[in-house]
């Protein structure tokens, strides 16, 4: 089978498909009609779907002409609240926006679909494909675990186009690629009094502000350097009037690791902080902890070489390339924790296609000529690793039988 082939023959179509669902955006967990627009081209097809009662989203089923394992393929499709201001003759007008290039990831895995469809006789196995609904709201994804979608496949791929990177080149490396989502609030409480006798109450604002500085104190000091750990505070809200010393303050903020063990030891390491700190100026503390997003990590050696092959094999080494890791998240990092998963990059930046902003910008856009490559690294990626998988299973049953 010429996959790369098959992609440059649905160009057009994936193109087609992006600007479709790039005009008419949905946010997470609206994604209704979206859903009913994917479940309808998968089944011109012939592929099964699988949807849900409770939430957006479906799966795909191709099976294969021969017996093998499952993998998974991942696509997001939910959109932003951004207005846009591309100018595009598709562009929405509702007031929300696929900002983040989720109309490209379901116009990339719809093609990968027609690829698969096409050689589904030589597939070894069985390809799911995934269309998740809310990855912009930090856990989207979990529902899908919950309900064991994942339970049957063996590994999962995902991708996301990106507006830093030189479009048509694509990035696939181990190690740490996103980093974890935690975020926290706190409350400290202290004692209200005129401003002109501070010695009388305890000031909120004072151990709000020297919480502040001891937690960006962890982060450079009792932290090790080379564990890159990012502790930022967003918000901060206290006080009543000039004159009065403040009993309350609020404060949001949000931690980014790239570490699972350090992350584990975060929501502890904060409270004794604060909480000290606090008690220190004669306050209170509370810390309120949400753990969003743990780190996407491409920490399969086995699945790193078959996505990178895969690309090789349908574009050359010169398509590929290096990229700094990103403090950005991605709720993907819930799917590989469940079953084994690699990510990887493409980059869509090209200035005579106007492609020059980046992700999240109300004039975010991608260089389409792309779309029809990340189709062909999907699909190649699914039938590589359910080849291999099945060569795998034959020699080790050869071994068995020679015992």
């Amino acid at each position: 089978m010429d996959i790369k082939k098959l992609a440059e023959k649905y160009d057009d179509y994936v193109i087609q498909q992006r600007r479709f669902f790039h005009r008419c955006p949905e946010l997470s967990f609206e994604e209704e009609e979206t859903t009913r627009e994917l479940k309808e081209r998968l089944e011109e097809m012939g592929i099964p779907v699988i949807t849900f009662p409770d939430y957006h989203g479906l799966v795909g089923i191709i099976e294969g002409g021969k017996p093998g394992g499952t993998v998974m393929l991942r696509a997001d499709i939910d959109a932003l609240p951004v207005e846009e201001k591309t100018g595009l003759p598709f562009a929405s007008t509702n007031g929300k926006m696929h900002a983040c290039g989720h109309d490209a990831h379901m116009a990339m895995l719809l093609g990968a679909a027609r690829i698969l469809m096409d050689c589904r006789e030589d597939i070894k196995g069985t390809v799911k494909l995934l269309f998740q609904s809310a990855e912009e709201s930090c856990h989207g994804a979990e529902y899908y675990v919950e309900k064991g979608v994942l339970d049957d496949s063996e590994a999962i791929f995902g991708m996301h186009i990106w507006g830093t990177l030189d479009a048509p080149l694509i990035n696939i490396e181990g190690g740490g690629r996103m980093a974890s989502c935690d975020n926290f609030t706190i409350t400290v409480n202290g004692i209200s009094s005129h401003g002109s006798a501070p010695h009388l109450g305890k000031d909120a604002i004072v151990a709000a502000a020297s919480i502040v500085m001891n937690l960006q104190t962890f982060a450079s000091r009792m932290n090790d350097p080379l564990n890159t750990l990012v502790v930022s505070i967003g918000t901060i809200h206290g006080g009543q009037r000039f004159n009065i010393i403040a009993n309350e303050v609020k404060m949001e903020g949000t931690i980014r690791t790239y570490s699972r063990e350090l992350r584990k030891t975060m929501e502890s390491q904060l409270r004794n902080i604060i909480c000290s700190t606090a008690q220190a100026l004669g306050c209170t503390a509370e810390l309120d902890y949400h753990a969003y997003l743990g780190p996407v990590i491409n920490d399969h050696e086995d699945l790193n070489r078959i996505a990178r092959n895969a690309a090789v094999k349908l574009y050359g080494e010169e398509s590929m390339t290096t990229m700094p890791r990103l403090t950005g998240s991605e709720d993907f990092s819930m799917l590989a924790d469940k079953i084994p998963g690699v990510y990887g990059f493409i980059g869509c930046i090209n200035k005579e296609a106007g492609a020059i902003y980046s992700n999240h910008n109300d004039k975010f856009t991608v260089d389409e000529t792309v779309l029809h490559r990340g189709a062909g690294l999907y699909a190649q990626f699914a039938v590589d690793f359910l080849e291999e998988k099945s060569s795998q299973e034959l020699r080790e049953h050869k071994v068995r039988s020679n015992s």
